[in-house]
């Protein structure tokens, strides 16, 4: 029997996978998704996963064998950029883990109180916690999560494990991207701190080694438009709706880019009032898709181009080519659901006591 397996919940189109890949890390993982086309795009790159509702998938078949539990369940009910119901749902949550904890399944009862329907699915990983109790655990999600997390913890420690929790900036550790998340650390064999950072907003002072912290990395460095000696990426594009991340740069593309390189150019996310403006020489802003920012685009003045699949993945840090399926809706929906693979590393090179990840723009390509 195999006593090495990971377990990841929610596990999309590959971002805590890609994740592990960086990290070099080859015990045998297998994930769960509902989505059809992220477990389409999770096949197609190689990883196992099994398509289900996590929320009714035993556990029993994994007693004894499961050395890691990863988690991101979906954020769409917690975050402010949604309806945020389930703001409104967290004291029924926070029940759920308190129950789940000692082994009482009350999920069928509170699911009937809840506003959204989404909301106890951020309670979910605490049934594996307490019927397998892995050697660690790692949990990511929109930090209006985070008292929850911290609940967990709480739980996780009386149980005997070292745990970090708290907030972290995707930016900090190489993603071009200043996405925040809230993230949970946890293990029975080690103790456990934040990730140590490689990147930082203001370059230039020391570090208590004496030694300084290269600035956040700018969209232009990681889609190679400029700021680097690296040539820009390339990606093959597959066939109809169902076909691989879209070829950049085009020739048309390419114009756009070298006008990108004088940094005219910004990112825009969003078209509501309030929607976040980043230029080139920066990282993006948290990149989303959805009802209420379906237009995330490059826009000079009056002209605007909106940005591919290829370029939205690469912010979020997954290697050019990442085989992205389904139609273009579906990819993106994706896209920005997605843990960003570097910090997926960094967070796990702690649970496990890997080394950290390099977090170079080069990390981004996948090896041919």
């Amino acid at each position: 029997m195999n006593h090495n397996l990971i377990v990841e919940g929610f596990h999309g189109p590959g971002g805590w996978a890609e994740g592990r890949r960086i990290l070099g890390l080859t015990t045998r993982a297998i994930g769960m998704e509902w989505d059809a086309a992220a477990c389409a795009t999770a096949t197609a790159a190689g990883h196992t996963v099994i398509r289900t509702d996590v929320a009714a998938y035993p556990t029993a078949p994994f007693k004894g064998r499961i050395v890691g539990k990863v988690d991101s369940p979906p954020c769409q009910a917690w975050s402010r950029a949604g309806k945020g119901l389930g703001l409104v749902d967290q004291p029924l949550v926070h029940q759920a883990v308190e129950d789940l904890s000692r082994g009482r399944d009350t999920r069928a009862r509170l699911l009937t109180a809840c506003k959204d329907e989404r909301s106890l699915l951020a309670a979910e990983p605490m049934r594996w916690h307490h019927d397998l109790r892995p050697e660690w655990i790692c949990l990511e999600e929109v930090p209006d999560v985070l008292p929850l997390w911290r609940q967990y913890a709480a739980i996780l420690r009386g149980w005997g494990y070292s745990v970090w929790v708290g907030i972290l900036n995707a930016a900090d550790y190489g993603v071009p991207q200043t996405r925040r998340r809230a993230i949970l650390i946890a293990s029975r064999v080690r103790t456990v701190t934040a990730p140590t950072p490689t990147h930082t907003q203001h370059p230039g002072g020391d570090d208590l080694f004496g030694e300084s912290l290269p600035g956040w990395v700018s969209m232009a460095e990681a889609l190679g438009w400029g700021a680097t000696d690296r040539p820009a990426p390339t990606v093959t594009a597959g066939g109809g709706k169902t076909g691989g991340a879209e070829p950049f740069p085009t020739q048309a593309r390419n114009a756009l880019a070298s006008s990108r390189d004088r940094g005219d150019w910004v990112l825009r996310n969003g078209t509501q009032k309030n929607a976040a403006y980043r230029p080139l020489n920066q990282p993006a802003g948290t990149l989303f898709f959805g009802a209420r920012c379906n237009d995330v685009s490059w826009v000079n003045g009056d002209d605007s181009v909106r940005i591919t699949q290829a370029e939205a993945a690469v912010l979020q840090s997954f290697p050019v080519g990442h085989p992205w399926q389904g139609t273009k809706t579906k990819q993106f929906e994706q896209i920005g659901n997605a843990v960003p693979p570097l910090l997926a590393a960094h967070v796990m090179a702690v649970a496990i006591g890997f080394p950290a990840p390099s977090a170079a723009p080069a990390a981004f390509e996948r090896a041919a």
